[in-house]
């Protein structure tokens, strides 16, 4: 049912992920430009298979188990783009004449994983609860 407390938190991924990124950029660069996600296919690819995970996540709802693997896998996506950012990262802040800002978009991904986190746990407490009826069947 779509009324579930992990809708809600898969929503919350889904404007994270899907929104978010286009009003926040990622970091700005030497010149004073905000780097936004478009800029690089593999941050787009990955903010987008998110994005989409989390959707067809959220319109799964009748099978947990299939839900519950998606969001492991849309942390992983995540987990990756916390790499690449990381990576991006460490390669800025070796510069030496003119120092570049980290942008509050670096930081969306850790956002999802706590709110999959918390879907997950919602999952797991929904299908605990459905073995439990079963059980007294």
């Amino acid at each position: 049912m779509l009324q579930r407390i992990q809708t809600v938190y898969l929503l919350i991924v889904f404007i994270v992920n899907g929104v978010l990124p286009f009003i926040f950029p990622l970091w700005a660069t030497e010149e004073g430009k905000d780097f936004y996600f478009m800029s690089n296919m593999a941050y787009t690819a990955l903010f987008g298979l998110s994005t989409t995970l989390a959707l067809v996540s959220i319109f799964s709802y009748k099978k947990r188990q299939n839900q519950f693997v998606m969001n492991r896998l849309n942390m992983i996506l995540n987990l990756i783009l916390i790499g690449l950012f990381v990576y991006q990262s460490l390669n800025l802040s070796g510069e030496a004449t003119v120092v570049s800002e980290k942008g509050i978009g670096m930081f969306l991904p850790i956002i999802s994983i706590v709110f999959l986190f918390l879907a997950n746990k919602a999952i797991k407490k929904d299908e605990d609860l459905v073995k439990s009826v079963d059980r007294l069947r």
